[in-house]
C-alpha cells in the first residue's frame, strides 16, 4: 500500500501553481470568443495560388464587408471572420478575392450566427455549468449518503474547470484559440470525466468503511493504491487518441482536442490528488 495522503500539501501546491498561472492569464489576456458567442460569419476559402496573408487583409479591408480577422490555416487555405453576412455578400467577397489575386476560389466552409443567438449561447452555457455542478453535488451526496463526498467531488470538478479555462487562455494568447461551442463541449466532457474517476475511488473507500474500522487515511490509501493503475491506463487510451488530433487535426478540431487533452490530464490528477485528500480533511474535521 502506498501512502498517497502523506503528500497532500505537495498536491495542493502543484494545483495552486497551475491555478495561479491560469487565472493570471485569464485576467490579463482573456479569451477570443468565436462567432457562436459574439455573432458574425466565418468563411474558409481554398485558393489555387499562394497569397500573402497581409496583402489579403489589406485588400479585403477596403471592401464594404467588415473583416474582423484573417487566419492562414494552410499554404492556400484562409479562414476569414466577418460581421454577419448573407450568401450574396459571401459571393461578392469570393469574387473580389478571385478578381484581385487572379486565382480560383473554392469555398470550404460558411457559417453565420446572429448577435442574439450568440448571447443566448452564453446564457445557456452558464446555466448548463451550474446545473452540472448542482447535479454532481446532489447525486454524489445522495449516493454516498454524506455531504462531504459531494463537496469534495465538486471542489475537484471546479479545480479541473478553472485549470482548463486557464490553459485555454494561454492557448488563446500563443495560438489564437477561440472559445466556441466545441470548447464548451470539451468543458462539460471534462467535468463528467473527472467525476467518473472520483466516484470509482469514493466507492472503494465506502466499501472498505463497511468492513473496517481503520482511519480514513489508511482506507483512502488502500483505495488509491488499488485504483491508480486502472485510472492511469484508462486515461492513457484517451490521451494517445487525442495527441494525433492535436498535432495533425484541422484548426477547429485541433483546439477541441487540445482542450480535451488538458481536461483528461487534470481530471486524472484531481480525482486521487484533490478529491480524496479533501474528503480525508472533511472527514477528520467531523
Amino acid at each position: 500500500m502506498i501512502n498517497f495522503i502523506k503528500y497532500t500539501k505537495v498536491y495542493f501546491i502543484i494545483s495552486i501553481i497551475f491555478l495561479s498561472i491560469g487565472i493570471f492569464s485569464m485576467i490579463k489576456n482573456g479569451f477570443i470568443f468565436g462567432i457562436d458567442f459574439t455573432g458574425g460569419s466565418i468563411v474558409e476559402y481554398k485558393l489555387t495560388k499562394n497569397v500573402n496573408e497581409t496583402n489579403l487583409k489589406n485588400k479585403l479591408k477596403l471592401s464594404s464587408i467588415e473583416i474582423i480577422s484573417i487566419n492562414k490555416t494552410n499554404d492556400k487555405i484562409f479562414s476569414i471572420r466577418t460581421s454577419p453576412i448573407n450568401e450574396d455578400q459571401e459571393g461578392e467577397l469570393r469574387k473580389k478575392i478571385k478578381d484581385v489575386f487572379s486565382t480560383n476560389v473554392e469555398i470550404l466552409r460558411f457559417d453565420s450566427v446572429g448577435p442574439a443567438l450568440g448571447r443566448e449561447t452564453v446564457n445557456k452555457t452558464f446555466i448548463a455549468s451550474l446545473v452540472a455542478l448542482a447535479g454532481i453535488l446532489i447525486y454524489i451526496s445522495f449516493t454516498f449518503k454524506k455531504f462531504s463526498y459531494g463537496i469534495a467531488a465538486v471542489f475537484a470538478t471546479v479545480h479541473d474547470f478553472l485549470i482548463l479555462l486557464g490553459m485555454y487562455s494561454l492557448m488563446t494568447l500563443f495560438f489564437s484559440a477561440e472559445v466556441d461551442s466545441l470548447f464548451i463541449t470539451a468543458v462539460l466532457t471534462t467535468m463528467s470525466f473527472s467525476v467518473h474517476d472520483t466516484i470509482v475511488v469514493f466507492d472503494k473507500i465506502r466499501d472498505y468503511k463497511k468492513t473496517s474500522a481503520l482511519s480514513i487515511d489508511i482506507l483512502s490509501n488502500k483505495a488509491l493504491t488499488e485504483t491508480m493503475v486502472r485510472s492511469i491506463n484508462n486515461s492513457l487510451t484517451i490521451i494517445l487518441m487525442l495527441i494525433p488530433l492535436v498535432v495533425l487535426g484541422t484548426e477547429s478540431i485541433r483546439f477541441f482536442a487540445a482542450a480535451l487533452l488538458v481536461g483528461t490530464i487534470t481530471g486524472t490528477y484531481s480525482s486521487p490528488f484533490i478529491a480524496v485528500p479533501l474528503l480525508v480533511i472533511f472527514e477528520k474535521k467531523k
